[in-house]
């Protein structure tokens, strides 16, 4: 960061000006050497301090009972039995090869992994930031010669930081899912769902358990059969996150606002300026508006087309399906809690806007060109329905009866001419 003349020694004005007494920085980097040693880290967040936060400070302080075996049971049974139904409404095979049932702090272990794939890319950057906005530049002369062994400290204190805000994020995301899958995007390579969590959607319904169980059980289900046989789908939905937060941006305004005038011997306070999540800062870029399209676009094919086999594999089985399904699609159209904690941990909400036009897509597809002529789609991305085509879903359907899907097979020197790459 550049100096900042006129600023030096005022400290109202200048963030930088709290560095200005020698033994203020000597009791600072003892404090920050004792927090540090307790917490190693070889990335920009200490995941192992994040997953305790998540699953102590959070998650237990909410409740979280460890699975009873009469409840693995229960969901194994629902999961499998789901997955037979599913036979009926899709030609994707089994994704459900060992149903569980996990806790909320079991969700956290099992899914970390690919949150650490998510948020290091942000997370990085805001750590990066902080460390040049608190940059060695803007202090005083007679500083100088301390805050090289303080910059750095403060560089870590930031990925400190910043895993205590993905550990809050995470604790309160665990407290709302219901399985592995209903964020949309694949955290798990196996079927699970959260007695908890079925718990905490089954409120104010006045429909069987058993029913709610086993509607829940389809929608993981179904979305696992994507997940494990559509090969291309995985890469296409991280890789759309994961370009559209190399987008991120932090805001050094804010980040020097809450700065200015902390005192450097409160480490409690330290530990308080990244709590919010409002120091990330999408940058309008073309390209990484294009991500969020493709992003938002994929989501709402995935679950479209997850509410559209539910919809068939349910039909004459389960009653409240129509109703279980609108409370489902309300529940991911309009948000909450935990589509704005995702926002906080990758920079944006992650919700598939336009569910009902894609679901209607794959109905109209399912119709003219029957089960098989339906799923052949997800075989190629190529194939894909775009952002347009949701507008005019007949359209589209007209279009894909003239194509012949044996092209797919074909080496790409021998494709004929207009052929999909």
């Amino acid at each position: 960061m550049t100096d900042l003349p006129g600023r030096e020694n005022d400290p109202n004005e200048n963030p930088f000006a709290m560095f200005g007494n020698p033994e203020q920085i000597a009791s600072a980097m003892r404090q920050f050497a004792d927090m540090l040693s307790a917490a190693p880290s070889s990335g920009p967040v200490n995941w192992d301090m994040a997953k305790n936060i998540a699953r102590h400070a959070v998650v237990a302080e909410g409740g979280d009972p460890s699975v009873m075996e009469g409840e693995r049971r229960q969901i194994a049974d629902a999961l499998n039995l789901a997955d037979l139904w599913l036979n009926e409404a899709t030609t994707l095979p089994s994704g459900v090869s060992a149903p569980q049932a996990w806790s909320r702090s079991e969700w956290i272990e099992k899914t970390t992994p690919v949150w650490q794939q998510l948020c290091d890319p942000v997370a990085a950057k805001m750590v990066e930031t902080m460390g040049g906005t608190l940059g060695a530049s803007g202090l005083p002369a007679e500083a100088q010669a301390m805050a090289g062994p303080l910059m750095g400290m403060l560089k870590q204190m930031g990925g400190m930081m910043v895993g205590q805000q993905i550990g809050q994020a995470l604790g309160t995301l665990a407290r709302e899912v219901i399985g592995s899958t209903d964020i949309g995007l694949p955290l798990s390579d196996t079927a699970a769902l959260l007695p908890g969590g079925i718990a905490a959607f089954s409120e104010g319904l006045e429909i069987p358990a058993e029913e709610i169980r086993i509607y829940l059980a389809l929608r993981e289900a179904a979305h696992h059969r994507l997940f494990q046989h559509v090969p291309w789908l995985r890469s296409h939905l991280l890789g759309a996150v994961e370009e559209y937060a190399r987008g991120i941006n932090v805001d050094i305004s804010a980040l020097e606002e809450k700065l200015r005038g902390v005192d450097v011997n409160n480490p409690e306070k330290l530990q308080e300026l990244l709590t919010g999540g409002d120091l990330l800062k999408p940058e309008e870029t073309e390209r990484q508006k294009a991500a969020l399209a493709r992003l938002e676009t994929a989501l709402a094919l995935v679950e479209g087309w997850v509410a559209t086999v539910v919809d068939a594999a349910a039909a004459g089985k389960l009653p409240s399906a129509s109703a279980l399904a609108e409370t489902v699609r309300r529940r991911r159209a309009t948000g909450g809690p935990a589509e704005l904690t995702f926002a906080t941990l990758v920079g944006l909400e992650l919700r598939p806007r336009r569910l009902r036009e894609a679901a209607t897509l794959w109905r109209l597809l399912g119709e003219e060109r029957g089960v098989d002529g339906r799923d052949a789609i997800w075989s190629h991305p190529d194939l894909m329905p775009e952002a347009a085509d949701l507008d005019d879903p007949t359209g589209f359907v007209r279009e894909r009866d003239d194509f012949d899907l044996s092209q797919l097979d074909e080496k790409p020197d021998d494709k004929p001419d207009g052929a999909p790459e």
